[in-house]
């Protein structure tokens, strides 16, 4: 079928699902929640989402990814399940087959890999990295070492997994004290122990393996910490403005991130050499991995040097978040930042 209209003074044939792509609004499934200790921060970054996206061009629709359940929750707080055979949802008879999913689950399973592959298996465009760059980014231990044959530097560090033997005077040879014991696939800080006695090791230890079975423990790095995001943005890798993140807590632990115990300053107060180095190395992270979508990646300047910490590819995107401040500092709007990712993951999908 064809429909024909002018295009100066001359009758244009053009294909309907060309001009019915170009008008209708596309309906956009807003995942969030998750397994994770993250689920309530995932909550709200969907909801910023879904308040945010320009309602004459989406229709959006807020979906639960809980354990216990997948539900699409309308405004009245009534739940519809989501057929997971095709990801759709049938309201009042009408289903609802998504044009486009965007990913707010911070952890598993949306950080992860699993629903990106997911999606991928069912052929749904969605806007966050591809499988594997998930599951990649979300095992800090595995990006590390990816990442060091590329310049990329990072802190000394000793592995354990769950049922390991813990030789405390084996961890200590290796990092030092103080140190930092982490779960290695989790986010927000949970699972973080700063120690600096070796007879507290082992108590963090047990605390991280709270939120996973495999552990990172690196050595203390002192200097200036920072937050770098970087996006795809009009085709193009775009660097956002870098945040400075200064902490009245002993670590940027998830009472600093999320209870006002620090401060969050972009354009961050370092110097024009420190700010070239790490937007270099970010930019080649994101490239090395063939990234895509939003990430954010954290770095600590040792003796003017940046040292990667870890990248998050399912950022915070509530109003406090770093990297929706980042956007606002480089003149993006939330909701212009919202439609830039939907429209890279439809043009990636055409």
């Amino acid at each position: 079928m064809e429909l024909f209209f002018t295009y100066f003074g001359l009758w244009t044939a053009w294909p309907a699902n060309f001009l019915l792509n170009y008008t209708m609004k596309k309906s956009i499934a807003i995942i969030m929640g998750g397994y994770s200790s993250e689920y309530q921060i995932s909550l709200k970054s969907g909801n910023v989402v879904y308040e945010c996206l320009n309602k004459a061009k989406f229709d959006a629709y807020r979906i639960h990814i809980l354990k216990e359940k997948w539900v699409y929750v309308d405004d009245a707080k009534n739940e519809i399940s989501v057929n997971r055979h095709d990801f759709s949802v049938t309201i009042k008879n009408s289903t609802i087959h998504f044009d486009c999913v965007f990913n707010a689950i911070h952890g598993t399973p949306g950080e992860n890999g699993l629903m990106q592959a997911y999606f991928e298996l069912l052929g749904i465009p969605h806007t966050s990295c591809g499988h594997y760059q998930s599951a990649l980014t979300f095992n800090k231990r595995d990006l590390l070492s990816v990442l060091k044959p590329y310049g990329i530097k990072s802190a000394a560090s000793y592995y354990l997994n769950f049922g390991d033997t813990i030789d405390e005077d084996a961890i200590i040879e290796r990092v030092s004290l103080p140190c930092f014991v982490k779960a290695n696939r989790a986010g927000s800080s949970f699972g973080i122990s700063k120690v600096y006695r070796k007879e507290d090791l082992r108590q963090a230890i047990e605390k991280a393996y709270k939120e996973d079975d495999e552990i990172l423990i690196e050595a203390f790095l002192d200097g200036t910490e920072v937050s770098v995001g970087v996006i795809t943005y009009n085709g193009k890798t775009k660097v956002l403005p870098i945040t400075e993140i200064t902490t009245e807590n002993d670590f940027f632990d998830y009472e600093a991130k999320y209870e006002g115990k620090s401060q969050e300053i972009t354009p961050a107060r370092i110097s024009g050499d420190q700010e070239k180095k790490v937007t270099e190395l970010a930019k080649r992270a994101y490239e090395v991995i063939k990234m895509k979508g939003f990430s954010r990646s954290e770095f600590i300047f040792v003796n003017n040097e940046p040292y990667m910490l870890e990248m998050n590819t399912t950022p915070g995107l509530t109003k406090e978040s770093i990297l929706p401040e980042q956007a606002r500092v480089a003149g993006i709007s939330l909701s212009t930042l919202f439609e830039s990712a939907i429209d890279e993951a439809l043009r990636e999908n055409t």
